[in-house]
């Protein structure tokens, strides 16, 4: 459906993490090796957000294969940051490709992607889309399964705790579709918040940070593979990992 991954640590370049890895998100954009029957290729966009200390958060979409934006490996090779949050996207048939339809979202620190998909969109999620004020509801990026998922987050993220505020939006999401396929990936740059339902994600912590990735982009042997129905709580130290609630 997508790949995606988020790292924390020392400073490092957009290209050291997305681009150069013998399986990099460039590489699983058009060769990814675990999609679990959510589609062959990830062409239909692309994104990265990063993080540089206490500035803005800095962020490039588009609705291109990542193999074809010669412009994003010339920025990726001068930008860097203590902080990153990237996807390729494979859009569910019948969503728009654009570029506001491209991971990650965002909104002020926090930066958002979903690798996964909705069942039963839109029908199976009126009653979740009711929840929010109608000018959220107007205001989103794009009519698309990833972006109301955004809009729903954000709006509990102003009253809530990270983790608890993930872990109810997968349990009300299944509820309402449990056949959805529901990989989050959340960070504010400092902590990184992920959930596997039917998708592949692992871990990796080191000296010089921490990486969640829908894949393993090298042979390190420090990889480890999270099971299916968690909760992983990160920082740039290490992770934990947790069974999603009702899991």
């Amino acid at each position: 459906m997508c790949r995606h991954l988020c790292y924390l640590g020392d400073p490092v370049s957009l290209s050291e993490l997305v681009l150069r890895p013998p399986h990099s998100l460039l590489v699983q954009s058009y060769a990814p090796t675990d999609m679990r029957g959510g589609g062959r290729i990830n062409a239909d966009g692309f994104g990265v957000g990063w993080f540089t200390g206490s500035g803005p958060v800095g962020r490039y979409r588009r609705s291109i294969p990542i193999w074809q934006d010669d412009d994003f490996v010339r920025l990726a090779e001068q930008l860097s940051g203590t902080a990153v949050l990237a996807a390729v996207r494979n859009g569910t048939v019948g969503m728009p490709v654009s570029d506001r339809a491209a991971a990650p979202f965002t909104d002020g620190r926090w930066l958002f992607s979903l690798n996964g998909r909705i069942d039963g969109w839109p029908q199976s999620v009126t009653g979740l889309a009711e929840q929010l004020p109608t000018a959220e509801l107007l205001q989103l990026d794009a009519p698309t399964d990833a972006a109301l998922l955004w809009a729903v987050l954000r709006h509990r993220l102003a009253t809530g705790d990270p983790a608890t505020v993930l872990a109810g939006l997968v349990g009300d999401v299944l509820a309402a579709a449990p056949a959805s396929r529901l990989n989050l990936l959340l960070t504010d740059g400092r902590s990184g918040y992920a959930t596997t339902v039917t998708h592949s994600l692992s871990v990796r912590s080191s000296d010089t940070g921490t990486i969640l990735a829908s894949e393993p982009f090298d042979d390190d042997p420090a990889w480890q593979q999270v099971e299916d129905g968690q909760l992983v709580l990160a920082d740039r130290f290490g992770v934990s990992i947790q069974p999603l609630p009702g899991r």
